[in-house]
């Protein structure tokens, strides 16, 4: 069974200006790229493809708060600022979008970095490993400091819950404030790693993990229960 994959990070409201929002998703984008080169280059969203291909994104500070400025919501302020990126692939199976929303002060929506993930090819042979999506959700972590991470199967999480909720759920690589608690001991071949003194990584396993396998679908329920009882999965926390 083919399944496609996806990364998230989930923060609550946080106040926050285009310019440090800016300095986040430059740290972020600098992250991907020394994941894969194929997270190296991006581009903005255009009417067509070769419209996007016109319009290369630097990935410097400067260049970022401008692009973040223009995604501001001109009616409601709190809603923070959203933008978009693609990776140029030629490929629709090799390409990675990212959206996000950064700054948002309003209860009734979150902030947020979703990619989704190549589903074929080499870019997928490469980027769809642990080590390289747990350097990528580390990435996010230290970037966006959010209050949950996940890189994982869709087709998963579409299996654990009718309703995904950031925070609630596991997957192949989840990431965990240490806001939430403390994460209990987990068992082989599970590894827990910190992520500075931000949170806490866990790999379910070292190799793809995928909702077709029994034993990889057994290992996260398990794990799921263990934090669960633990008090560490709960909806959107907002920082102190």
């Amino acid at each position: 069974m083919s399944e496609n994959y996806y990364a998230g990070a989930y923060w609550g409201a946080r106040k926050e200006s285009a310019a440090r929002c800016a300095t986040r998703a430059e740290a972020f984008f600098r992250a991907a790229a020394d994941v894969d080169a194929s997270l190296s280059h991006w581009f903005q969203q255009g009417k067509s493809r070769k419209d996007a291909l016109r319009r290369p994104i630097e990935i410097s500070q400067a260049t970022l708060e401008s692009i973040i400025r223009r995604g501001q919501d001109r009616v409601v302020e709190e809603l923070g600022f959203r933008f978009s990126a693609w990776n140029g692939a030629s490929d629709d199976d090799a390409a990675v979008g990212v959206d996000a929303t950064c700054g948002g002060y309003s209860a009734r929506v979150g902030n947020f970095c979703f990619l989704q993930l190549p589903s074929r090819g080499l870019g997928s042979e490469r980027v769809l490993t642990a080590g390289a999506l747990e350097a990528l959700v580390r990435g996010m972590a230290i970037a966006w400091e959010p209050d949950s991470a996940i890189a994982t199967s869709s087709a998963h999480r579409d299996m654990v819950t009718a309703t995904p909720k950031p925070g609630t759920f596991i997957g192949w690589v989840t990431y965990l404030s240490r806001h939430r608690g403390t994460v209990p001991p987990l068992p082989a071949p599970v590894r827990v790693e910190p992520v500075e003194d931000k949170g806490t990584l866990i790999v379910l396993t070292p190799e793809r993990f995928t909702a077709s396998n029994p034993e990889h679908v057994a290992l996260a329920e398990r794990v799921h229960e263990l934090l669960d009882r633990a008090g560490v999965l709960k909806p959107l926390q907002v920082q102190p």
